[in-house]
């Protein structure tokens, strides 16, 4: 069992990690970048003699089985003991509409119940609050156990007896019990009726969203999967689109390569929005829209961030917790993310290719205007001015910056599109100046990015390195695919990046050494670019090979091990989820060529 064969169960605002044993392992309240409750996802004692997790365990353990029902967010765990006894853990966090609106409290609801024969459970509930460093005092109730520390509180409402949860006493299970878990609130209502129909209804809830998403003939669990699991890794409240839901995953063993990204990249607009066009998911997608032109908005003097919280006025300062030892002990595990002090120029970019799809698409009740443009013209100007500046480029280089290609590239996007915006509104002499920007900004980078010696682009201007942000040239459309130049990058890359079936990032040094192992993101532009360049069915074979390495329940992390094929890095990883639903779209037979007309 892997140490990432992890499920997730969340409902938009709270998330929680499920390991195959039933083992909660991490969930954060009051929110998905708060307090780890559940933390032994950075602990990691396999004996289970800490704290920081919610399990059963069942007398003379055999084996486990886990998986989603169908099209939901609702894991089941069955585990059956050496007498073929068998007991079935359903969880999820409840998600349905009510009153005209969504209800998705913070809570977790986990049912366990007996299948077959008569198994011995021991009920196992051990928070840690600050980050694992305060153990709870605890007070009973006839029907809750509440877990204090001076600054806050959780609440288990069960039907289970609660001396036996207490103490971690094992009894016979015999009908089926209830564990509800969440705010210090009292629960008016019966606890089982409670849970039932939660369950029925966030189930309801989330069949008739994955009804109305686009998807392709082929690879439909896998596209499935990856947007249910984008909807678990949005903060619906204020639309943003966490890059993660851990913290400090480190991206290889032995690496200090620990970072927090339960906060939301401008840099992943772009992308998310994309993913989401592609799936006909407007409502997450106008969410994620309206939260990245408040946040551009709020910046007065048009800089921005490359990083924002996703309630956006809190802060962002890194510490290092010593309470937590980290992922299988490889340390340290960091809270907040200093990328939020660096200079990322695509950033601009990345919000103008994101905010356009208000401009062209109809199916939006809230439409791009002249005031919207105005807004998004500041960030163009800012790019303009920045494209040629130093910056610590979209890999967050901690020691040092250049004039990075993909920076550069991403603020001719901006000019770009701004021109596209403007022709579209009528505005003939801004879209007259516009493109005048990004053709001279185009001209620029091309002719500095370009390396004769190498036969290539490459990462910085006049540098000689690669790296495979080089691939989505072609993406923003500064290159059209079949460009030489394009296509001899493509090679270029493939010779220098690609290791087996996976891609990295980039091979030389960098703040923290040579990297080990592969992006999972920068496999998926590969793939995307083989198809462009008309290299469809190496791109398949690549793709299928991708899917293979996704864990047990359709889950991919931030790295992958090119050697061992273990996953690495924060989890779920919504750029990794984004490259499926993406990679999938493109090489997909379509609906009328394979249904209609036979495979």
């Amino acid at each position: 069992m892997s140490g990432l064969d992890l499920g997730v169960v969340g409902n938009s605002h709270v998330a929680a990690l499920i390991n195959q044993l039933g083992r909660i392992v991490w969930y954060c309240l009051p929110r998905l970048d708060g307090d780890p409750v559940f933390c032994s996802l950075l602990k990691n004692d396999p004996e289970g003699r800490d704290q920081g997790f919610a399990d059963v365990v069942v007398e003379d353990f055999a084996s486990a089985t886990q998986g989603y029902q169908r099209n939901s967010a609702i894991l089941t765990t069955t585990l059956t003991d050496q007498r073929g006894s068998s007991v079935q853990i359903t969880d999820f966090a409840p998600r349905f509409k009510q009153y005209d609106r969504i209800f998705r409290p913070g809570m977790l609801i986990r049912r366990i119940e007996p299948l077959t024969g008569a198994c011995r459970i021991r009920i196992r509930m051990r928070p840690l609050f600050e980050n694992g460093s305060v153990t709870p005092t605890r007070t009973l109730g006839s029907n809750h156990i509440r877990y204090v520390s001076p600054i806050t509180a959780l609440r288990l409402t069960t039907d289970a007896p609660i001396s036996y949860v207490n103490t971690e006493a094992v009894f016979p299970l015999t009908r089926p019990v209830i564990l509800i878990l969440g705010p210090d609130e009292a629960l008016a209502d019966s606890i089982q009726r409670v849970a039932r129909e939660f369950q029925e209804r966030t189930n309801d809830y989330w069949l008739d969203w994955v009804r109305y998403l686009s998807v392709p003939f082929e690879w439909q669990e896998a596209v499935i999967r990856a947007a249910i699991t984008l909807k678990l890794c949005s903060f619906e409240e204020t639309g943003a689109v966490v890059a993660a839901l851990t913290t400090s995953i480190p991206e290889a063993p032995q690496t200090s390569r620990n970072w927090d990204y339960r906060y939301c990249w401008l840099r992943d607009a772009y992308f998310v929005v994309q993913a989401l066009n592609r799936l006909g998911a407007t409502r997450t997608m106008e969410g994620f829209l309206d939260y990245i032109t408040t946040v551009s908005a709020r910046e007065a003097n048009g800089h921005l961030k490359p990083v924002y919280s996703i309630v956006p006025d809190l802060p962002l300062e890194e510490i290092e917790v010593p309470s937590l030892p980290g992922y299988r002990g490889f340390g340290p595990v960091r809270i907040g993310n200093r990328a939020v002090e660096q200079n990322q120029h695509d950033s601009y970019g990345s919000v103008v290719l994101a905010a356009a799809q208000m401009f062209f698409d109809r199916r939006l009740p809230r439409q791009g205007d002249v005031a919207l443009f105005e807004r998004l013209e500041r960030l163009g100007e800012k790019a303009q001015a920045l494209a040629f500046e130093p910056d610590a480029g979209l890999w967050e280089f901690r020691t040092r910056s250049r004039i990075h290609t993909h920076s550069a590239v991403l603020c001719w996007a901006a000019c770009d599109r701004l021109a596209k915006i403007a022709t579209v509104l009528g505005l003939d002499s801004r879209a007259e100046a516009w493109r005048k920007s990004a053709k001279d900004l185009r001209n620029r980078i091309l002719e500095g990015a370009w390396n004769a010696d190498r036969n290539s682009f490459v990462a910085s201007l006049g540098g000689t390195e690669l790296d495979a942000s080089l691939l989505l040239m072609q993406e923003v459309g500064i290159v059209a695919a079949n460009d030489p130049r394009f296509v001899s990058t493509v090679d270029a890359i493939t010779k220098d990046l690609r290791r087996g079936h996976q891609l990295f990032r980039y091979s030389n040094e960098d703040d923290f050494g040579v990297p080990t192992t592969a992006f999972n993101l920068c496999t998926f532009w590969y793939i995307d670019a083989l198809v462009a360049i008309g290299r469809a069915d190496e791109a398949r074979e690549l793709f299928q090979e991708m899917l293979s390495r996704r864990n047990h329940v359709g889950l991919l992390s931030e790295d992958l091990d090119p050697v061992s094929g273990e996953l690495w890095g924060n989890f779920p990883q919504t750029y990794s989820m984004v490259g499926i639903i993406v990679s999938a779209m493109r090489l997909s037979k379509s609906w009328e060529a394979a249904f209609w007309r036979g495979w």
